[in-house]
């Protein structure tokens, strides 16, 4: 049975996540509420509760309220989010991992999923959803995200439809998802398609032929961001950057970039990487 973990402040938001939990044992699966909240006192026992959040990041709850910013503690609280989550996804005990929040709940739940491998179902419900407040370089490459339209003030009818289908999709998710294996050794490529990187049509089967998995990425923002992030997982035995144009947009300003970070990873992990100008 896929049991799912749904995240969120349980505090404000405990009808939400109730109904969340019920619309996946609804469908066959389960389900397990971790509390992520720091105003208050949740109206009922959460599977992990906040004080076991702030235990992971090494701190109470009493010490998180305490600091008086609820920024600052959401902070904290993501620390724990994050350990008690990979905990749990070692155990075997987490199948998917479904988030709830507003823009905060929403800054944990990014923390949350990036820090989550490939293959492993993740979803955020968010009323910030595709919105130009996050950073595309903190999306976890296989993240899906659904905008919380209606979702302030408890339920109602399109937030129940909003959330149901979010139940059901990380659930299928769970039940559906192929882990990447690592049967033969992979090359990241970035590239730009075939009309303007004609050379991978021979590239690609000649590394094939050589007993590599040849993995191409299409770096037009999102593609060098999510390139990166696996070659920080550790994914690649080596990176051919062969389409420099994200570099150039984050220079001039242009909005299709993968961030500051680009070009990077593969030099502190120490994965060979070959660079050229190109696209």
């Amino acid at each position: 049975m896929a049991n799912i973990l749904i995240i969120g402040t349980a505090d404000t938001k405990s009808e939400e996540l109730q109904f969340l939990k019920a619309c996946v044992e609804q469908q066959g699966g389960s389900a397990q509420i971790m509390d992520v909240g720091v105003l208050g006192t949740p109206p009922f026992t959460p599977d992990y509760s906040n004080h076991m959040v702030a235990a992971a990041a090494g701190t109470t709850i009493e010490a998180v309220i305490a600091l008086g910013d609820e920024n600052a503690a959401m902070t904290r609280m993501a620390e724990g989010a994050v350990a008690l989550t990979l905990q749990q996804y070692a155990s075997g005990a987490v199948h998917g991992v479904l988030a709830l929040g507003g823009s905060m709940g929403t800054d944990l739940a990014l923390d949350v999923t990036a820090a989550l491998p490939l293959g492993m179902p993740k979803l955020i419900v968010s009323t910030v959803a595709y919105s130009h407040v996050i950073p595309p370089d903190r999306l976890a490459p296989d993240l899906m995200m659904v905008l919380w339209a209606g979702g302030l003030y408890g339920l109602n009818s399109i937030c129940r439809s909003i959330l149901s289908q979010a139940a059901g999709a990380v659930l299928g998710a769970a039940r559906a998802a192929q882990v990447p294996r690592g049967e033969r050794p992979a090359i990241a490529v970035g590239s730009l398609g075939l009309s303007c990187l004609k050379y991978m049509k021979e590239l690609k089967p000649e590394l094939e032929r050589r007993g590599y998995e040849v993995v191409v990425f299409h770096c037009s923002g999102m593609g060098g961001c999510a390139m990166e992030a696996l070659i920080e997982q550790g994914r690649f035995v080596a990176v051919f950057d062969f389409a420099l144009q994200e570099v150039a947009n984050q220079v001039c300003g242009s909005v299709l970039n993968a961030g500051p970070s680009r070009l990077t990873a593969a030099g502190r992990r120490g994965v060979p990487q070959l660079v050229a100008p190109g696209a």
